[in-house]
């Protein structure tokens, strides 16, 4: 990493790696000095690591590829600065839970970074925005698949199409963002929802995002099969074992007969009855 600019803070809150992009006079534009530096830090995850927070310093969260450095590059450069930047973001989409905080502008190659978030927390403040077509370009940061995924085909056409920007509320509606929070308080909630994320099981969260987007890659026999194992093996956990047994043995389990084994008289079994586990 030698000559590369410090774009990117770290800081650690106890499971919680919290990434912070730190180019706020350029809005935050991805540039290969933070490329540089998100792949020493992900090359350098240990276990300890339970949950991401990527956030960003100034009005903005991200508005993008920064053009500066892609203006002079030839189709095969192109292809390498894609193909880089989808190894950065696979690595954070099956590595530690990602949560995302947004605000401001979060365009093209920064909307592409969102996607890869597993939670993504927004302000009022927040617009989304592909307006690589006014350019001239086509998006490659991943965006063609995570964001389409996300709200589908049709309506990822659209916006390319089109380059419009997408408010906060209407990204709340068409499952852009899975909280909006009040102006200023995206980063807090971020931290808070990401320790919480952190004190799950290792394993289940593990499988919840190493499983489900290859699930929704499968047919969906393929996909009922592969939930079954992830399922069987998490419940041979120990965590598994101390959490249904814990949730058992409270008092005033309702189904519970003497002499009866619980898991076969409580309607209350892995949480469904009368209140989540």
């Amino acid at each position: 990493m030698t000559n590369v600019k410090h774009v990117l803070d770290v800081a650690r809150d106890g499971p919680v790696l919290r990434l912070t992009l730190n180019r706020p006079a350029k809005r935050n534009a991805l540039n290969n000095d933070l490329a540089s530096q998100l792949e020493d830090i992900l090359a350098k995850l240990d276990d300890d690591v339970r949950a991401i927070v990527i956030d960003a310093k100034g009005p903005h969260f991200c508005a993008g590829l920064d053009l500066s450095e892609q203006k002079d590059r030839d189709p095969l450069e192109v292809h390498k600065v894609s193909r880089r930047w989808h190894a950065i973001k696979d690595r954070l989409q099956f590595g530690p839970p990602v949560v995302a905080s947004l605000h401001g502008a979060v365009i093209g190659g920064g909307f592409e970074l969102a996607a890869v978030a597993h939670v993504r927390i927004a302000d009022p403040s927040t617009y989304f925005q592909l307006p690589e077509a006014r350019r001239g370009l086509f998006i490659g940061g991943g965006g063609s698949v995570r964001i389409s995924r996300l709200i589908g085909v049709s309506r990822m056409t659209e916006l390319m199409l089109t380059g419009r920007p997408v408010d906060a509320e209407q990204a709340e509606r068409i499952g852009l963002v899975h909280q909006l929070v009040p102006v200023g308080s995206a980063d807090g909630a971020a931290l808070e929802t990401a320790r919480s994320i952190a004190g799950n099981a290792p394993l289940v969260n593990y499988l919840i995002v190493q499983a489900l987007p290859r699930i929704a890659d499968m047919a969906a026999a393929d996909g009922l099969f592969t939930e079954s194992l992830a399922a069987s093996f998490s419940h041979a956990s120990s965590h598994a074992r101390e959490g249904m047994e814990g949730f058992l043995n409270r008092p005033n389990v309702p189904g519970r007969s003497e002499g009866a084994h619980p898991l076969l008289t409580s309607p209350t079994v892995l949480g469904i009855g009368d209140e989540p586990v």
